[in-house]
């Protein structure tokens, strides 16, 4: 399938031809959902732990007898119904298990995700950037334009330097590499902005072409 693509100045110029395994899936929300989840979870270091029941120091003799108190058995203070108790499925540090996502999968739903920005009209592709683009406001401008808001940019190496600086105080954009595509942002963001470097070389990544 081929795609007009935007020059800075807001024109359509060329075409770009993506592959109808990116642009024409239908979403599989169970598995973007796992995406997101295992993305989320990598985001920080998970170094929360509570003690659980054999953890706890103090005696481990019981404190009631086990019939003829006219109550519950209990055997220590330890148990977690009790203050100063061990914590009952508390987290564990560094033995937090997170699900692993094989690469296949991530790769799916990252097409998966740009087939549904481009049904709801919210894929853009921008020719490469090759000069400086070095105001603020002339890039504003180019969004403007072409009525683009909330949105990701997904650049080339070469096109992210000529971009950076321009687009990094802009409310609402996010300017990421090529390397750095990721179901969260696509999905976090109203449109998508690929330059066609960065379209064509994740075309290759996901299809395994390289």
């Amino acid at each position: 399938m081929k795609l007009k693509t935007l020059n800075f100045k807001g024109s359509e110029t060329k075409s770009v031809e993506i592959s109808d395994k990116i642009l024409k899936l239908k979403m599989n929300h169970k598995l973007v959902k796992n995406v997101v989840d295992w993305q989320l979870n990598h985001l920080k270091a998970r170094t929360a732990k509570t003690k659980q029941r054999n953890e706890i120091k103090g005696s481990t003799r019981k404190i009631v007898p086990q019939k003829g108190s006219g109550g519950a058995r209990h055997a220590s203070r330890k148990a977690p119904i009790f203050v100063g108790g061990g914590i009952a499925h508390g987290p564990k540090g560094d033995n937090y298990k997170v699900k692993k996502i094989n690469k296949k999968m991530r790769k799916l739903a990252i097409a998966q995700t740009i087939s549904k920005k481009n049904n709801q009209k919210s894929l853009h592709i921008l020719d490469d950037i090759k000069s400086e683009i070095k105001k603020t406001k002339d890039f504003s401008s180019f969004l403007r334009s072409n009525k683009i808001e909330n949105v990701v940019i997904i650049s080339d190496e070469n096109s992210y330097k000529n971009i950076y600086k321009s687009a990094r105080n802009i409310k609402n954009l996010k300017i990421l590499l090529e390397a750095g595509t990721n179901v969260y942002d696509l999905l976090k963001y109203k449109n998508v902005i690929f330059t066609s470097s960065s379209i064509s070389k994740l075309q290759k990544r996901i299809l395994n072409e390289n």
